[in-house]
């Protein structure tokens, strides 16, 4: 996780995050970052090779009902990165459709899994295609909205809310601030305002976990559960 890395590479992470803020082009850099690995997964801060060991928590708890994948259901992983959590919902026999605003990303996944029957794509969480509005029964939010500055970060969590479908369920997982003020990032932590706005959406929250990460200083992160009953 990107407490864990090197100083070096959170220092690079920032560099890259404060020029594209600068270029008023905020999400920019995730391909900058990409590209620059030259397929070296350990200098990409989020790469863990496995499904986020929060996602892999909600799942051991709770997951879905018996009988869920009775009919085609149907996920979308939001920023996919290197693709291990598309990877893990496929398995777990959902239709999958994931995407990053990196085309060096997602050649990576397709080059990792070329076999996978996950839709990859590439596509931008600010503008995504009318298309995918309301269009899965899960959604994977994994720690993009905290990588996005506090500028557009209504824009981003309006646009994941409105991936889910009726009936449709959203896991959110994310660093947790105490106050509204602005921190230092990236990553930029969400508040818990931040994280209401997802209820004005047509979205009920229904439960939440918190984890403490590190020692020096502790990092609060969580993961949140939202059902969608109605359009």
């Amino acid at each position: 996780m990107f407490e864990q890395q090197p100083e070096t590479l959170r220092q690079k992470v920032r560099q890259l995050s404060a020029a594209a803020i600068r270029r008023d082009d905020p999400a920019s850099w995730f391909e900058e970052l990409y590209a620059q690995a030259r397929g070296d997964y350990t200098q990409v801060p989020w790469a863990g090779l496995t499904l986020h060991p929060h996602a892999q928590d909600w799942f051991e708890h709770y997951g879905f009902p018996e009988g869920f994948h009775d009919v085609p259901r149907h996920a979308v992983v939001v920023g996919c990165g290197l693709g291990d959590d598309a990877e893990a919902l496929q398995n777990w026999g959902f239709q999958v459709t994931a995407f990053d605003i990196s085309p060096t990303a997602i050649a990576w996944c397709q080059q990792r899994f070329p076999p996978s029957s996950v839709n990859y794509q590439v596509a931008d969480l600010l503008c995504l295609d009318s298309s995918w509005h309301h269009g899965f029964d899960f959604v994977l939010e994994c720690r993009n909205l905290q990588a996005l500055p506090l500028s557009i970060r209504a824009t981003a969590i309006q646009a994941v809310g409105q991936l889910v479908a009726e009936q449709g369920t959203l896991l959110a997982i994310a660093r947790l601030r105490e106050t509204e003020a602005e921190p230092d990032g990236p990553p930029w932590p969400l508040s818990n305002q931040e994280l209401a706005q997802l209820t004005t959406q047509g979205l009920t929250e229904i439960r939440r976990k918190m984890f403490l990460v590190g020692d020096d200083p502790v990092v609060k992160q969580l993961w949140v559960e939202y059902k969608r009953e109605r359009i």
